[in-house]
């Protein structure tokens, strides 16, 4: 299996990337009881909003005390599509996080989708396993939204969550995909000697900034998929 060796990251800059992983989960713990204070109209974006500050941090925290609080007529296209964005990029953090601590303390995963017999590259597991997740819990998340705003039952908000959230899901994962492969292929090899481990405060960043790419492959797809009345705006 392909396994580079420990990069030796310096001091300074673990340093930096752990308070930088601070101020994302302090950001998402003040929105966390800031949605019990201020609930949302969707139930949903109760759970959303958190999460989409482990990867935004302050960025996403300015653009949530301004329009995350704002009703849906008040958002605005620019930020209802942003919302849309960001409802999907909550299910591909959580799946990401799940993903790849799952994978890495239980090895026995890589085994089950195809690692040592398909491919080599543990990597490649953890983007199986992260998008297997992020597919799953990114539907849950657009069905509870979706559900309730149009009136379906199961069977019928499961195939609108389907039809909206597939191809914005999957351009999302692309988006990160590719710029966490700059990183662990290209950048930390070439300048710290291996790939960043799931242990370490720079693989987070990596993923931080790799969720940001995320969101902008998939913010034209959500605005397609809006005027195309596949998905709803928030």
């Amino acid at each position: 299996m392909v396994e580079l060796g420990a990069p030796a990251f310096p001091s300074p800059l673990t340093a930096l990337c752990a308070v930088l992983l601070a101020v994302a989960v302090a950001c998402a713990v003040f929105v966390a009881f800031d949605v019990v204070r201020h609930p949302p109209q969707m139930r949903v974006m109760a759970l959303v909003w958190p999460l989409t500050m482990l990867f935004g941090s302050v960025v996403w925290l300015v653009f949530y005390l301004r329009r995350g609080r704002a009703t849906a007529a008040d958002h605005g296209r620019w930020a209802g599509t942003a919302i849309d964005t960001s409802h999907c990029g909550a299910g591909c953090a959580l799946g990401d996080l799940l993903g790849e601590f799952g994978l890495a303390w239980f090895p026995a995963i890589g085994t089950l989708v195809g690692l040592g017999s398909l491919y080599q590259d543990r990597m490649v597991a953890g983007w199986v396993v992260d998008f297997v997740l992020a597919y799953l819990l990114g539907i849950g998340f657009q069905y509870f939204a979706i559900a309730p705003m149009r009136g379906l039952g199961v069977r019928a908000g499961l195939v609108a969550a389907l039809k909206a959230d597939t191809l914005s899901i999957v351009a999302w994962q692309i988006g990160m995909y590719g710029l966490m492969a700059v990183w662990q292929l290209a950048v930390f090899p070439a300048l710290f000697g291996g790939r960043a481990s799931v242990f370490s405060p720079e693989f987070w960043v990596a993923m931080q900034l790799a969720m940001v790419a995320g969101f902008v492959c998939a913010y034209p797809v959500n605005a397609w998929l809006v005027r195309r009345g596949i998905k709803d705006a928030m």
